[in-house]
């Protein structure tokens, strides 16, 4: 058997108790029962059977997944386990969520479940996110009063923010400071906007592929670079460059995936299937099909014509765009998602291109200078012994 993970990322509900102005979902009231999603799983398994995938990591998701109460992931948890067991298979699990419905009560299945990590997220400023019927203040409220207490539980918060027009004036130090000095938090990650979806006016304010937004990353990847690198804090997507440019394992984001239909699938409360989160939700043609309405997923997946749409992608970039560029093997044309919510088309490179490879370089020279300065170092350490 292969050692090989697959990935899904699994949207129990599409209920949502915030009403963030740039999300990019649609929201329905529906929810994942439990019998149905045994028959989900066991199809899910049986395709890593069928590769000879040895392993499964499930981003649970949403909607928002803490308006499902903890009793239900613990028995789905239980549910998974005896699937999985019972094909020789391996599964983790990692948790997705806005906090807003975090409490005590949850702990438990933070601990058992999610190996005592959730990962949340929040812009700073915040612009977008709210819950419904009240502002920003309301939601950074909530959002840091339940996250405080989580960590005050000992649970380890990982949070995703995404820059708008307002971070790109306060400026990356500022940023940095919010979420590592302020708030405490020593692992984030900052996402690239993109205007998934249907279109409004806060997705058009976004500042995507734009100079300011590159001159934001280069400058708080030398923040972190300063500040954070040597102290543990973890700052993706620099972390995760800085690994790969230095020789060191690394799992990248997805949005540098060389084809991510073969790594990654995504299945929402009705069973529809489709590449990630925002393909299932927001752009149903682009669907590969509905996993209760097959026989199996790997037939269902070598029988979607949209499957090889995401097959022919890598190579009509590479022919067409990228063949002269130095990080095609890091990068593939980056995410088709961002491409066809900017230019409506798989096709096309991701429009945040101009910025991938500002950080490709940036991070490249920082580990070139760091392995120049550990082989001064080690030099300088050998040449005193000898004199001695």
């Amino acid at each position: 058997m292969s050692t090989k993970v697959f990935s899904l990322i699994l949207l129990p509900t599409l209920q949502c108790n915030a009403d963030c102005d740039y999300c990019f979902e649609v929201k329905t009231n529906d929810r994942l029962s439990l019998e149905r999603l045994q028959e989900l799983i066991d199809k899910v398994l049986d395709h890593l059977v069928e590769q000879d995938i040895a392993g499964l990591m499930i981003h649970w998701q949403g909607g928002e997944a803490m308006t499902l109460p903890p009793s239900w992931f613990a028995r789905a948890q239980a549910l998974i386990a005896a699937a999985a067991a019972a094909r020789g298979r391996s599964v983790t699990h990692g948790l997705q969520t806005n906090m807003i419905g975090y409490s005590p009560k949850w702990n438990p299945v933070i601990r058992e479940m999610f190996d005592n990590n959730v990962s949340t997220s929040l812009d700073y400023p915040n612009l977008y996110r709210r819950r419904r019927g009240q502002d920003a203040a309301d939601y950074n409220a909530v959002w840091t009063r339940k996250v405080r207490l989580a960590r005050a539980a000992g649970i380890e918060v990982g949070v995703i923010a995404v820059p708008n027009a307002a971070t790109l004036e306060l400026g990356a130090e500022r940023f940095y400071r919010h979420f590592v000095d302020e708030l405490g938090i020593r692992s984030f990650q900052v996402n690239t906007p993109f205007p998934g979806g249907e279109s409004n006016q806060a997705k058009g304010l976004l500042p995507t592929g734009s100079a300011a937004l590159i001159g934001f990353y280069i400058d708080l990847a030398e923040v972190w670079l300063a500040r954070g690198e040597r102290d543990g804090v973890r700052v993706g997507p620099f972390d995760e460059l800085l690994a790969y440019f230095s020789g060191t394992p690394t799992v990248l984001p997805c949005i540098w995936t060389d084809d991510c239909a073969n790594h990654i699938l995504c299945i929402d409360a009705r069973g529809h299937v489709a590449q990630c989160d925002c393909w299932v939700t927001s752009y149903p043609d682009y669907r590969f099909g509905n996993i209760f309405e097959c026989a199996s997923l790997s037939e269902l997946l070598a029988a979607s014509a949209v499957v090889e749409r995401f097959h022919q992608r890598p190579m009509a970039l590479v022919a067409r765009d990228c063949i002269a560029c130095d990080y095609l093997a890091l990068c593939h044309g980056g995410c088709p998602v961002r491409a066809f919510s900017v230019h409506g088309t798989l096709f096309e490179k991701d429009p945040h291109c101009a910025l991938y490879q500002a950080l490709f370089g940036h991070l490249a020279g920082a580990a070139a200078r760091q392995a120049r300065a550990s082989a001064a170092h080690s030099s300088g350490a050998s040449g005193g012994g000898r004199g001695e």
